[in-house]
């Protein structure tokens, strides 16, 4: 059965957030864009919430998690799925090292789905319906970040952004508070 036919099988028309966590190129946001599509629902990304500049430091990088704008994702984002509340915020763009002018609205009325590592962090609390981690092997991983963004980028992920998201994958057992659990060979 394929991820997305799992998922659908599982969840109810009263699941109103799903959050998909995982390892880079796992399918995350390819299997968002299915399941968005297919209960009408919105897609949040959580790399809209890549760290700005500012608030880049060794000493946040060395928190589990900490390369991602937790607090913004928790003040526009949770705040508002929790109270069923539609809004906005803006995406960070990595290319611009800026916010993108344009705001992203969310209907709240529709199923959300928030993906991207670090959706699942514990620092959000139980915010979602239902949870999915989707892993992938390591030689799969790196095939398909090299297809993605070149073998130059590939080193970057395999360097840094690998071993950061698996830092906090391990410190909060993240796997383990998923629903369900999907690998991609």
């Amino acid at each position: 059965m394929s991820a997305l036919s799992e998922i659908l099988s599982l969840i109810s028309e009263e699941t109103r957030v799903i959050a998909i966590d995982g390892r880079s190129a796992s399918g995350k946001t390819t299997l968002s864009s299915l399941l968005a599509a297919e209960i009408e629902g919105s897609v949040i990304h959580m790399d809209d919430f890549f760290l700005p500049p500012d608030l880049r430091s060794d000493m946040r990088y060395s928190e589990a998690g900490g390369n991602v704008h937790y607090e913004r994702f928790l003040e526009e984002v949770v705040d508002n799925l929790r109270i069923g509340k539609p809004f906005s915020y803006r995406k960070f763009s990595c290319s611009e090292m800026d916010y993108d002018p344009v705001p992203v609205f969310i209907d709240t009325a529709k199923p959300v789905i928030v993906e991207g590592a670090y959706s699942l962090s514990p620092r959000f609390g139980k915010y979602y319906d239902f949870s999915v981690f989707l892993t992938i092997g390591k030689e799969e991983q790196m095939r398909r970040i090299c297809l993605r963004n070149g073998k130059d980028k590939a080193k970057v992920f395999e360097t840094r952004w690998i071993p950061l998201e698996e830092a906090y994958f391990k410190a909060y057992s993240i796997e383990k508070r998923a629903a369900l659990v999907c690998c991609q060979e």
